[in-house]
């Protein structure tokens, strides 16, 4: 019988009941690690196999993309997934994409480097669209008074709908992203990360804390590139990364040899603000450390010991200093003193179910994408 307790760490991973869903079997599993061996593992093969069963759609994209510039769209952020997959797809299939990276004002100088250097050395062409930074901040500074937890909603969903849109706008019929199972087979709970394409549930919270009209706000409604986008504008998203083996130290390597990019502390951190979110704001907020599911799912494809996971754990990928300057550098960035933002900080925690939202709408979809095979990962 599986059975919920006060604190409780997975016996196989490092989950933990700091995800206040969690369940775990008599022998301390939990319900990631046996979904990954009964559900995403039989089903995954980044291998020979993996090659030959994607190869069709692969020809079908150069056949589909013959006499354009480009065959597909990837968005990339510098980070190793985005920036790994590019070169997989330009050099090890023969694919001619067309490159799409969104600015959204908080680009580290590392993920800038990074991205030119994949760039220039494939011979790429790069589409930057930048957000407008006073629509940017005005939507930050309302989540951050919100009291949410997921504070990188404004970002993720500016990132992800930009790309979207500008396919559906250029007929673009395939994106191919840096999504995998190797590194995110663990799908972190929606109290840790809710939806942030959740227009309903955005809307809300920019019309009680927001001041400005976002005119040009990118933004994507999860019913519109799960729906409209996927059926009627007939666009695939291929994970191109879940059909080779993709061993993280080892593309890290390969990247560098050829390119000399530069990897970063920690998956996310080409963005600083992302950085410090993860680092610093949700951990010592929330008590949520998205590095669990990160490491759990690192764990769980062969590239990580639970005794490393747990060493890194024990201490922040940043140190208190940095942490600090870091407080202060968001604080100013966002039109806030630092005594300001370290009341918001000490804040009533709130959570997305506090606010409107379409949790019901996006549950039914994920039921179903679970059902057909389309996301083999936990929900809830």
């Amino acid at each position: 019988m599986i059975q919920k307790s006060t604190y409780k760490i997975c016996s196989n991973c490092v989950m933990d009941s700091s995800d206040k869903t969690l369940t775990f079997d008599e022998s301390g599993l939990c319900d990631y690690c046996r979904n990954f061996e009964e559900n995403i593992k039989p089903n995954w093969h980044p291998n020979e196999r993996g090659i030959s069963e994607i190869m069709p759609l692969i020809d079908q994209i150069k056949r589909e993309g013959a006499g354009r510039d480009h065959d597909c769209l990837i968005g990339i952020s510098g980070g190793l997934d985005s920036s790994y997959v590019t070169y997989v797809a330009k050099e090890k299939f023969g694919l001619r994409p067309l490159m799409f990276h969104c600015d959204a004002g908080w680009n580290s100088d590392l993920g800038v480097s990074n991205i030119q250097k994949i760039i220039d050395r494939l011979s790429l062409n790069l589409v930057t669209e930048v957000i407008k930074w006073q629509e940017m901040k005005d939507l930050q500074r309302a989540f951050f008074l919100a009291q949410v937890p997921f504070v990188d909603t404004p970002q993720d969903l500016g990132l992800f709908s930009a790309i979207y849109n500008f396919a559906a706008k250029n007929g673009f019929k395939y994106v191919i992203t840096g999504g995998n199972n190797a590194t995110e087979c663990i799908r972190e709970p929606v109290e840790w990360t809710y939806f942030s394409t959740d227009m309903r549930h955005v809307r809300d919270i920019h019309s009680r804390f927001g001041t400005l009209k976002l005119d040009t706000f990118p933004n994507c409604d999860i019913l519109k590139y799960k729906l409209y986008y996927r059926f009627f504008k007939g666009i695939r998203v291929i994970k191109l990364l879940d059909s080779v083996p993709f061993i993280k130290k080892a593309a890290i390597r390969e990247l560098n040899e050829k390119f000399d990019w530069q990897p970063y502390q920690q998956k996310h951190y080409e963005s600083r603000f992302t950085r410090f979110y993860e680092s610093y704001w949700t951990p010592k907020k929330f008590g949520y450390d998205k590095r669990r599911a990160y490491f759990s799912s690192e764990i769980l494809s062969g590239q990580l010991t639970r005794e490393d996971a747990l060493d890194r754990l024990s201490r922040s990928e940043l140190d208190e200093s940095t942490m600090e300057q870091e407080f202060e550098y968001v604080a100013t960035k966002l039109d806030w003193t630092v005594e300001e933002f370290r009341a918001i900080f000490n804040g009533e925690n709130k959570s997305y179910s506090d606010y409107k939202n379409n949790m019901f709408l996006i549950t039914v979809g994920s039921r179903i994408a679970n059902l057909l095979g389309i996301d083999r990962r936990i929900f809830r």
